[in-house]
């Protein structure tokens, strides 16, 4: 087997880590977080990726989920090996080998690792009133974050999710959309399975030249 890592960028230090834990080496090739925000062009992409990666790659061992539909009729020459999961949230969540797509919950936003403000709710609500004004930006932000209750800060025990400063940001964001806030358990199995080869019923393994659908994660 020849395989490479196609990976979501914002799981950077998750990803690393699984490797290193696993003692692997597979080749990484990042997709860059920010077209999470447009679906579509998050999948022309990854198309866009695997018909351009060397013949001799078999397998594609992808470290992220299907995303809003990214994953979604796309075919490539490689053979594809992709959790069965909604999302990256979905993926840090599990902790052990049950399947299962989605396991977040109702009214509940989720952070990762710190990124500098980039993408704090904070920050989110500053570009809204930048882009539309200020009185139709914070009624934008509030539209579609008034029905969040909390706010869950996944612990993958990959970063410092204790730090002061991480805390301090989130606890703004946590005021700013009157959210609790609290540390939810998560981890890198997932990530260390798929890179060491132990692909159970929380994979797919799609041969050369099939599609996959929502329903196959399912």
């Amino acid at each position: 087997m020849k395989a490479v890592l196609l990976a979501c960028s914002s799981l950077t230090k998750d990803v690393e880590a699984a490797q290193e834990r696993m003692h692997t080496s597979h080749p990484m090739i990042w997709l860059d977080r920010k077209y999470h925000a447009d679906p579509k062009e998050m999948r022309r992409q990854i198309q866009k990726t695997l018909d351009s990666l060397d013949q001799s790659v078999d397998t594609v061992l992808v470290a992220m989920g299907f995303c809003g539909g990214s994953w979604g009729d796309l075919t490539a020459r490689q053979r594809i090996v992709i959790p069965c999961v909604d999302d990256c949230i979905t993926l840090l969540l599990h902790t052990d080998d049950r399947k299962a797509s989605n396991l977040k919950q109702k009214g509940h936003f989720y952070f990762r690792e710190p990124d500098a403000g980039n993408i704090s709710l904070e920050s989110m609500e500053k570009r809204l009133c930048q882009s539309h004004g200020e009185s139709q930006g914070r009624a934008l932000f509030h539209h579609w974050f008034d029905w969040f209750t909390h706010i869950d800060i996944i612990d993958t025990g990959t970063y410092d999710s204790y730090s002061p400063a991480h805390l301090r940001q989130v606890q703004r964001d946590a005021a700013l959309t009157q959210c609790a806030v609290r540390h939810v358990p998560g981890s890198v199995r997932i990530l260390e399975k798929l890179v060491s080869g132990r692909w159970d019923e929380q994979f797919l393994v799609v041969e050369p030249e099939h599609s996959l659908s929502w329903e196959d994660f399912l």
